[in-house]
């Protein structure tokens, strides 16, 4: 009775994929595997990217780090615990199920010394390439988490293709947080990091960090989910960025679409009324689709000029951000007339208060909410609560476009909450009377106590961002000036600032400009390495506020432009001066944007760097067609051989296309027909830009 007891035991253990009896768990699919084993304490084994059929095996597997305090007030009181410092109590395997069928494990661990509890979950989709990580932390008493890293490896390949650390408070132009950037293994082909904008991923002596500062107290008996980390895998690793990319395209709020429209500020600037307003609405409408049957733009946009900075009604609900008496109340005429025309409202708003909202800061501040020195406090739970009730109201009434303009600053100035951190130079920040953008703050030795402030003012405008997109799925939003570059911005907003680039670009011929803009393109993708898909740019571009130039020059500016793979096309226009020679070309761009946006997905920029005068472009390729954009920003000829292959995102699929332009001459001295891996080869005059078109 005994021996068959004891099989019986033995045969349920070996079927149970949770018994205590089997200390090695995977998690598999096609493209990739992540093994783990609680031998000793939880810890990942082995991961193989099946895709380049490579294998990882950690040197060291911390798994997770967590740094705990008393509290953020008190210094010194700092603790470290990892992995191995609790014991696996409980394992679970369960299914996902639903539209995202896959699997997952679930490990319970505790940690008697502190009474702290943590469940590591670990999800892989069925269909995917990439695998999920997260934490839930429960405490017996209270503490304060201070860092979580979600994923902790040290792996032979790993690194760090983003390394900038610019937080500065004043620093025109400088302004490089690093946050939010992933982690990529050279050689085994795969991508880290943690689903978070305010996150900081990073590599030392080949050991991973994925985590975040957080900071805040965790009460007896609560539990917090942490933000999940990734573990993707690439089919190549020499093309890392290209599954990445196709990650956060999974990922984001809303699908990648096209957006057109118009923004008043080159027209009108401030002093923009309703009148002015309708007018040029009234005016493009006419020119654009009645006279020249371009698609009703997205959204008419008003900037900066529509608020009442004196709040006259702070003390209602939504009472900050107060339409002036330029404007119909609601905006209700403004609504109707764009209704009519097949186009919606969208309204430039300041988040942080900068421009021309600052002069409300000193009312809320004398009103009770939490002002900095310049603006408002992004992390502020009354001013914060205020501002999105007063969004949502605006996004029921029908706005769908919001530009979020002055986060944590601008491009020379950023403002930063200093109270209440748990750090060693708050008695020396409080002592010496620093203000909250004090050019001091500048020093890296600072950076943590102003990550806190970052993290905490993203968090929250996430959370208003989410709430906006629950009333309207459809609404469309920007962040500008003072954002950081993060893709996993994506999971919240549409596009996100070109960062540390003015508003025009200036320059002595419409050459100079392009070199202007490009060359922080090359600055930011090429030469520090930010992982941002380019499609979801914004940049401050076509500006069209002058006539006289030929339509020659004018089109090729414009395509250039566009070109850039941006899907979000902003008309910067002084309406009213425009020749109808102007307005022909504009539509012809529009139009052709249209017809090249589905290329955009995965558009690159290739070549030198614009601001050597060396020759570069865009290249956009998918399914049955593509393009490629150059221009010689010299004075003198320069030629350029340039292969069709991978690197400039063409399919190996693609053969016999057929060259096109849409600009007259571009294909001469050239063959009709290309496939994969011919080479183009061109010399480009002095200041030449050249669109060509590919199609199946």
């Amino acid at each position: 009775m005994q021996k068959k007891q004891l099989t019986l035991s033995l045969f349920l253990c070996l079927l149970s994929s949770v018994a205590y009896c089997q200390k090695t768990y995977q998690l598999a699919n096609q493209y990739l595997s992540r093994t783990l084993s609680d031998k000793g304490f939880l810890h990942t084994t082995e991961i193989v990217n099946k895709q380049t059929n490579t294998t990882l095996v950690p040197v060291e597997c911390d798994e997770f780090v967590l740094r705990l305090s008393k509290g953020t007030d008190k210094v010194g009181t700092d603790f470290i615990l990892r992995s191995k410092d609790f014991k696996v109590t409980d394992t679970k395997r369960y299914k996902l199920t639903g539209a995202k069928p896959g699997e997952g494990i679930r490990f319970s661990l505790f940690n008697a010394k502190h009474g702290l509890k943590v469940v590591v979950c670990y999800e892989l989709l069925k269909d995917k390439p990439y695998l999920h990580k997260q934490l839930s932390i429960t405490n017996n008493t209270a503490i304060t988490l201070e860092r979580i890293d979600v994923d902790a490896l040290t792996l032979e390949d790993a690194y760090q293709p983003y390394t900038k650390t610019a937080i500065t408070a004043q620093a025109p132009g400088n302004w490089s947080p690093g946050l939010g950037q992933p982690i990529y293994t050279i050689t085994s082909g795969t991508f880290w990091g943690v689903e978070f904008p305010a996150a900081n991923n990073s590599v030392t002596n080949q050991q991973m960090r994925l985590g975040y500062l957080w900071g805040r107290e965790l009460k007896p008996g609560t539990t917090y989910h942490s933000y999940k980390s990734i573990m993707g895998a690439a089919d190549d690793a020499a093309y890392i960025d290209d599954a990445f990319f196709d990650y956060i395209n999974d990922i984001r709020i809303r699908p990648l679409r096209l957006q057109v429209q118009y923004n008043s500020w080159f027209d009108f600037g401030s002093q923009v009324t309703k009148e002015l307003f309708q007018e040029s609405v009234q005016y493009i409408h006419n020119k654009l689709v009645e006279e020249r049957q371009v698609p009703p733009l997205n959204v008419y946009a008003i900037d900066d000029g529509w608020q009442d900075v004196t709040l006259p009604d702070l003390d209602k609900p939504n009472g900050v951000w107060s339409i002036n008496r330029k404007f119909s109340p609601n905006f209700s005429d403004t609504h109707e007339q764009l209704k009519a025309i097949g186009s919606s409202l969208g309204l430039w708003l300041s988040p942080g208060c900068f421009f021309g909202s600052r002069p409300q800061v000193n009312v809320l501040r004398k009103n009770g909410y939490e002002a900095l020195s310049l603006s408002m406090s992004m992390a502020g739970p009354k001013y914060m609560d205020k501002l999105e009730n007063r969004i949502i109201e605006l996004t029921k009434q029908g706005v769908t476009y919001f530009k979020y303009d002055g986060l944590f600053g601008h491009l020379n100035t950023r403002d930063f909450e200093l109270e209440g951190r748990n750090t060693p130079y708050m008695p020396q920040l409080n002592t010496q009377g620093f203000s909250c953008n004090d050019i001091r703050l500048n020093d890296k030795k600072y950076d943590e106590l102003k990550m806190y402030y970052l993290v905490a003012g993203t968090e929250r405008l996430m959370q208003l961002m989410i709430n906006q997109h629950k009333v309207n799925p459809n609404v469309y939003t920007a962040i500008t000036n003072g954002a950081y570059l993060s893709p996993w911005w994506l999971q919240y907003t549409d596009v996100v600032w070109l960062i540390n680039c003015g508003d025009a670009a200036g320059g002595a011929d419409r050459s100079s400009e392009l070199v202007y803009r490009d060359g922080v393109y090359h600055e930011v993708f090429a030469t520090e390495n930010t992982k941002f898909p380019i499609h979801s740019i914004f940049n401050h571009e076509p500006k069209k506020t002058t006539t006289g130039e030929s339509a020659d020059e004018f089109r090729d500016y414009l395509f250039m432009d566009l070109s850039r793979g941006a899907a979000f096309v902003e008309l910067y226009l002084k309406t009213k001066v425009l020749s109808n020679s102007d307005w022909d070309v504009l539509a012809e761009g529009l139009k052709w944007v249209r017809t090249v946006f589905p290329t955009f997905e995965r558009v690159k920029m290739f070549g030198g760097n614009p601001l050597n005068q060396e020759v570069y472009g865009y290249s956009g390729w998918k399914g049955k067609q593509g393009y490629i954009s150059l221009h010689n920003p010299s004075s003198r000829p320069q030629k350029i051989a340039l292969p069709l292959n991978r690197q400039i995102g063409v399919h190996s699929s693609v053969k016999d296309y057929t060259l096109s332009s849409p600009l007259l001459g571009d294909t001469e001295g050239l063959k009709e027909s290309w496939s994969y891996n011919d080479v183009l080869t061109l010399e480009l005059k002095p200041k030449e830009i050249r669109i060509l078109m590919f199609n199946k």
